[in-house]
C-alpha cells in the first residue's frame, strides 16, 4: 500500500445532478483517498451538518473535512448556508470551496468576506475542473487553512 494519507470526507451541496455526476467523475481521476457525500440545497447541508432530521447518526454523517458549496440552490441558497457554518463555532473551521457557474465579482467579494476558502467558477472542460480540485484537495489537506483564491474567473484573488 502507499503512504497511508488522511481520507478526506468532502460534502457537495449542489442541486444540479448533472454537476454532481461531473464532480463525482472528477474525484475518480483524481490521487487523494476521499469519501464523497452529496447533499442537494442548502437545508440539507445545515441539516447534514448539524446532524439533524435525516441526517441525526453522526457516525453515519460525519463532520467533512471539505465542503464544495453551489451558491444557486433551492430552500437555502449557498450564500445564506456559507453564512450560516461560518457564523457557527462547531462548524466554522470547515475549508469551504465555492463551486459555482456565477463568475460576479459581489459574489466573489461575499463569499470572500463570508470566510470560503476558495471561488471556483465551474469550467466548461472536465479535464480542468479535475485539475482544479485534484490541487485545491491537495492544498486543504495539507493546510486547511489556504488563502483564499479565486480560479476560472478573470478577477484577480
Amino acid at each position: 500500500m502507499k503512504e497511508d494519507k488522511p481520507v478526506l470526507t468532502i460534502l457537495v451541496a449542489e442541486d444540479d445532478e448533472d454537476d454532481c455526476v461531473l464532480v463525482e467523475a472528477a474525484f475518480r481521476e483524481i490521487d487523494i483517498a476521499h469519501d464523497l457525500r452529496f447533499v442537494g440545497d442548502g437545508k440539507e447541508l445545515l441539516d447534514y451538518l448539524r446532524n439533524e432530521g435525516a441526517f441525526a447518526d453522526d457516525r453515519e454523517y460525519p463532520k467533512p473535512d471539505l465542503i464544495l458549496l453551489d451558491l444557486n440552490m433551492p430552500r437555502i441558497d449557498g450564500r445564506v448556508a456559507l453564512a450560516r457554518i461560518k457564523a457557527d463555532p462547531g462548524l466554522s473551521d470547515i475549508p469551504i470551496l465555492i463551486l459555482t457557474t456565477s463568475k460576479e465579482d459581489r459574489d466573489i467579494d461575499l463569499t470572500r468576506q463570508a470566510g470560503a476558502s476558495s471561488f471556483l467558477a465551474k469550467p466548461e472542460v472536465f479535464e480542468d475542473l479535475t485539475e482544479m480540485l485534484s490541487r485545491f484537495c491537495a492544498a486543504i489537506r495539507d493546510n486547511p487553512k489556504i488563502p483564499f483564491e479565486v480560479i476560472g474567473c478573470r478577477a484577480d484573488g
